[in-house]
This record gives structure tokens, C-alpha cells and sequence, in this order.
């Protein structure tokens, strides 16, 4: 009886010629070595963009005209009428402005005062506004009236020269009087025929006008204290704490 045949054993591939044993080829003695990635070139740092430049400070304020449909109060009719030539009119959201010489604002305060039309018997408010770009006439001298009987408003502007001085109204509205003080304190501009001009919310000895726009934002001189009363204590002691 013949016997089966034995089972024949699995054939093994026979590794090729430098094949290592983990079954992975090895390269080829003459195979050209692999590159390495070239390195990419660092990214330079976006330049800053330059900050926008603010804009120069305006010469002065616009005075716009009134447009010319504009009806004109029987006021402002008299007094170009008896002013032919002499003020500017500007005309912004309602309120009448009147531009006049500095040196004739007594003048014409009177005739605004007295004049049945205009009869502008109340100074409310008296400021100042400083253009220190503006040449020749640095600041703007505003008069606030106001008429009583006949409930109306006006403006009045006078542009005056540093270190010039303005002719008070104190005669024509006492209620000027505290108003100049604090212009000659916050500004320096004088007004002469003032019966009692000196500041009225700095110290006598206050150095500068701090309403100008050229003024130290921390102050004049060196010495920064927030406390008033220490400001004092050092004031009145000049010798132990070197003021000046």
C-alpha cells in the first residue's frame, strides 16, 4: 500500500542581498543620500504701521455768515444800521454772534443796552477762548447778553492781543466785575477801569494763566503737590523748603 506523501514545508523567501532582518531593505551602498528639507527663511516681523497724525490745531473758530435767507431779528437790522461796516455777523444753531473791535466794545455795549430793540440789560456770562496759533490777535473775548423785556440772546466777540488791554464793561453790567476777574485770572488779559482786578480763584501768587492752552499741564515750576493745603505750608515757609 503506498504512503501519502509528507506535507511539504512552506517555501521561504530568501532575503535579498543587504536586507536586514527586520524584513526592511537597506539602501544601496551607491544609492545618493536623501535630502534634508531646506529650512524656510524666518518671517520678518510686520513693520508698525505710523501712528495717524493729529490734525494742526484750527487758526480759529469758523464765524460762519448767516445764510442769506436767513431773517434777521429787528435787533441785529438796528444795529447794522447804526453800525454801517463795523461788526461781523456769524449765525450758528439759533444764536446771533456780532464780531466788533476790541476798542469799541464799550461803545457798542451801550448801544445795546440802551437801544429799545436790542435792550440788552443782562451780562450772563463773559469768557475768554485762547488761539495761541492764530497771529496778531491770540485771544476771543465772548459777551453773553441777554434782554429781559424782550427775551432774546446775542453774542458778542471782541479778538484782542496778548498782553493787550480791554476796556471794562462793568459800568454798563455789573455783573461784569467777577467775570473780568476770572478772564485776567485764567488768562491774563487786563481790563482797565475795573475797580478791583486781581485773581479771583488762584492765589495772588499763582505764576501763569491756567486757561491758556500753552500753560504746563502739571503746573509752573517744579513743585507737583496735590494737596493744597501742604502747597501753602511750603508757600509761607520759602526758606526750610527752598520755594521759589
Amino acid at each position: 500500500m503506498d504512503q501519502p506523501d509528507a506535507p511539504k514545508s512552506p517555501s521561504v523567501p530568501t532575503p535579498a542581498s543587504g536586507a536586514e532582518p527586520g524584513g526592511a531593505s537597506a539602501p544601496a551602498a551607491n544609492a545618493p543620500a536623501a535630502k534634508a528639507p531646506a529650512a524656510k527663511p524666518e518671517a520678518k516681523p510686520a513693520a508698525a504701521k505710523p501712528e495717524p497724525k493729529a490734525p494742526p490745531p484750527p487758526p480759529g473758530p469758523p464765524d460762519p455768515p448767516p445764510p442769506a435767507d436767513t431773517p434777521r431779528p429787528a435787533f441785529i437790522a438796528a444795529f447794522e444800521a447804526a453800525f454801517p461796516g463795523v461788526g461781523q455777523l456769524s449765525y450758528w444753531v439759533g444764536d446771533w454772534t456780532v464780531i466788533v473791535p476790541a476798542d469799541r466794545l464799550v461803545e457798542i455795549g451801550q448801544w445795546l443796552r440802551d437801544t429799545p430793540d436790542a435792550a440788552f440789560d443782562y451780562c450772563s456770562d463773559l469768557t475768554a477762548v485762547d488761539w495761541p496759533t492764530r497771529a496778531g490777535e491770540r485771544f476771543d473775548l465772548v459777551y453773553c447778553l441777554y434782554s429781559v423785556p424782550n427775551r432774546q440772546r446775542v453774542r458778542i466777540k471782541a479778538r484782542v492781543a496778548d498782553g493787550q488791554a480791554v476796556a471794562s464793561v462793568t459800568g454798563l453790567w455789573p455783573a461784569a466785575n467777577w467775570l473780568e476777574r476770572e478772564v485776567f485770572d485764567m488768562f491774563g488779559v487786563r481790563f482797565t477801569g475795573h475797580p478791583d482786578l486781581r485773581r479771583i480763584l488762584m492765589p495772588d501768587e499763582w505764576q501763569g494763566h491756567p486757561q491758556r492752552k500753552d500753560y504746563p499741564l502739571e503746573g509752573p515750576g517744579e513743585l507737583l503737590l496735590e494737596d493744597p493745603q501742604e502747597w501753602l505750608k511750603l508757600r509761607n515757609a520759602p526758606g526750610e523748603a527752598g520755594f521759589e
